[in-house]
């Protein structure tokens, strides 16, 4: 590798690369939410841009019929993410616990999970890529942690085994 290309992998890998940043204008038509309701559940999840111009996904989740979730997914064209080793997202949240998910491919069965608690003041998640665990409805899988080398889908889901009413404002999503 010559000096220029290296010094561009080098800057690429200490840089970070944007998944989104929200504004007023922000486009949401490949944002969507997906609650319980595909299982016959009784959640209902939404998602807009706020007055501050952040994304809002806010709701209830009930766990009427069985339900309990309500998921906020985001597709996007596949990116390459092996230059970079985590997921950073400055949010506020409601004092509840929310999973981060990922998957390498929209096609996939199973998302690459990680639980967060939003502490209710603005902060910023960092979520390593190794620490994100297969699981599919809920069950963990026997298959290697998030290898870290495409992405093609991010979300977040709640889902905490009661009613509850939620709110989550994000700002920004970032890999570092």
């Amino acid at each position: 590798m010559n000096t220029k290309a290296f010094f561009l992998t080098f800057v690429i890998y200490q840089s970070s690369m944007t998944i989104f940043n929200f504004s007023p204008k922000s486009n949401l038509s490949n944002w969507r939410i997906v609650n319980d309701v595909v299982m016959g559940g009784r959640s209902n999840g939404d998602f807009s841009i706020n007055s501050n111009g952040n994304g809002l996904f806010k709701g209830l989740v009930s766990l009427e019929n069985n339900g309990g979730f309500s998921m906020l997914q985001y597709r996007f064209k596949a990116i390459d993410v092996l230059l970079f080793s985590k997921v950073l997202i400055k949010l506020k949240g409601d004092q509840k616990t929310y999973q981060f998910r990922i998957k390498t491919n929209s096609s996939d069965y199973y998302s690459y999970v990680q639980s967060f608690d939003a502490n209710g003041k603005w902060q910023t998640i960092e979520i390593p890529f190794n620490t994100m665990q297969p699981a599919y409805r809920g069950q963990k899988l026997d298959v290697e942690n998030y290898p870290g080398k495409q992405a093609e889908m991010i979300g977040f889901l709640i889902g905490n085994k009661k009613n509850e009413a939620f709110q989550l404002e994000i700002d920004c999503i970032f890999l570092k």
